[in-house]
């Protein structure tokens, strides 16, 4: 990816080598985890009228505020991928100093699309903010640990992230390349627009209801609408001319590497689909590449269909 020399984000907060208490509980994150689940009827009949209108034009805003009923509150539920190496603390070489500026460029590139798409809808987009940590931190979701991954909790509107889990990314889940680094971020500000949109909220508000297979069934489609919507932001990426050979299949590659039937069999030897909630590794590509092929929000509706 051709990042250097393009504009870094402000929304940053680097609370790399403060400490805080030990784990846990919170937003949605990119890697396996227990959590959300397969729509119901009524929030499918919500979607499939939602992405009617945006094709049609109408204001996504507006959309979901009056079939949602507004926000509303979440109550977070964060889930761990189990690691094998410590993050680094205290301080900080050249080198994460590099990787620290190349994520602040892509959540500035993230800034660009998401601001742009919402503008055509007649919307102000709401920018997230993006936490560097180590080892810990502190989030409206609770307190948590470098072992949970990246996340996107709800209740602040942030992306946290300890820059140890792209070593691992690399290593750990063969998934190496700075575009795959770039699809990590991309994926947690599509929760964010999850969030803004009314998504989040509608199924924190369902999954009370629900029972564990259930609130997978439907987390699955959560994440894999995250996944599209960073497809969306690599589209645009690649209309700038930022992509170099091979960045695609390194996002692809990352999708495939942490869809819930790869990381079953990389960490216990064999899968329980039933305990699935971020969607397979060809239902991850698939729907990074609905969104990347058609540079459309509107093309991600994964609750209306029946097998996502």
């Amino acid at each position: 990816m051709r990042w250097r020399g393009r504009r870094e984000s402000d929304n940053v907060e680097d609370k790399r080598g403060q400490s805080g208490r030990t784990m846990s509980r919170g937003g949605f994150r990119l890697p396996i985890g227990r959590g959300r689940g397969t729509g119901k009827p009524s929030l499918t009949f919500l979607i499939i009228g939602g992405v009617v209108l945006w094709l049609m034009g109408v204001n996504p805003m507006e959309i979901l505020s009056i079939m949602m009923g507004g926000g509303g509150s979440i109550t977070q539920q964060q889930t761990q991928v189990p690691r094998q190496t410590q993050a680094p603390s205290g301080g900080r070489s050249g080198a994460s100093d590099e990787l620290s500026s190349f994520v602040k460029v892509v959540l500035a590139e993230t800034e660009d699309v998401w601001g742009a798409i919402f503008k055509q809808a007649g919307q102000r987009y709401p920018e997230p903010r993006l936490v560097l940590f180590s080892n810990q931190v502190q989030s409206a979701c609770g307190f948590a640990s470098s072992a949970t991954g990246p996340f996107y909790c709800p209740g602040d509107k942030k992306v946290y992230i300890d820059l140890g889990f792209y070593r691992e990314l690399k290593t750990r889940f063969e998934a190496p390349g700075d575009f795959a680094q770039a699809y990590v971020i991309a994926h947690e500000v599509g929760h964010h627009v999850q969030n803004i949109t009314g998504v989040l909220p509608e199924f924190n508000r369902k999954r009370r209801s629900m029972s564990k297979l259930e609130a997978n069934q439907m987390s699955i489609r959560v994440e894999l609408q995250a996944d599209c919507f960073a497809g969306v932001w690599a589209h645009y990426t690649g209309q700038k001319g930022l992509l170099e050979a091979g960045d695609l299949d390194e996002a692809l590659n990352a999708a495939t590497q942490i869809g819930d039937d790869a990381l079953q069999r990389r960490t216990q030897g064999y899968v329980v689909p039933e305990s699935f909630n971020h969607g397979t590794s060809a239902q991850r590509k698939k729907w990074f590449a609905v969104g990347y092929d058609s540079g459309k929000a509107g093309r991600c509706d994964t609750f209306s269909v029946t097998n996502p």
